[in-house]
């Protein structure tokens, strides 16, 4: 065996096989319309406002504060649900697209809904019947009141 053929097989070398693979694989992302698929793809999950909404809890002796950024959301979108030591936001986003043709005809309709909840854990009790919410200017805050419990001294 010559030097040059050790040198192409040899461990950590890639061989042409693995070159042309790869090569075709780059081929096939970069080019049209698998491309254009991909970024559409990108496009969608970046886009959309409700996949994921941040939200923070902070607690206090007496509280837990959750604030929830929700910008572009109207308060009639939102729905808040208090269980015995979860809260539950939900966000119901509704569109409705509608496109005429000169004669007032419909040609194009489209409706898309998109739901996104958050779930936050507590850790100690709530009074339910205490939460209050304000929702403004896209931020929503929530305050909910701890139950407080009894302490017992052991003599």
């Amino acid at each position: 065996m010559t030097d040059q053929n050790q040198d192409k097989n040899s461990p950590g070398q890639p061989s042409e096989a693995v070159h042309y693979f790869l090569k075709a694989m780059n081929d096939f992302f970069e080019h049209r319309p698998v491309k254009g698929f991909l970024e559409s793809m990108d496009e969608l999950f970046a886009s959309s406002p409700l996949s994921s909404f941040p939200a923070e809890l902070k607690e206090t002796e007496k509280e837990y504060v959750v604030q929830a950024k929700l910008p572009g959301i109207r308060k009639e979108q939102i729905a808040i649900d208090v269980w015995n030591q979860h809260l539950t936001i939900s966000v119901l986003h509704h569109e409705s697209f509608t496109a005429e043709n000169e004669h007032k005809e419909i040609i194009q309709q489209k409706e898309t809904m998109k739901k996104s909840t958050r779930t936050i854990p507590l850790t100690k009790p709530i009074d339910n019947k205490g939460v209050k919410a304000i929702f403004e200017n896209g931020l929503l805050i929530i305050k909910i009141p701890k139950i407080k419990g009894k302490r017992i001294e052991i003599p």
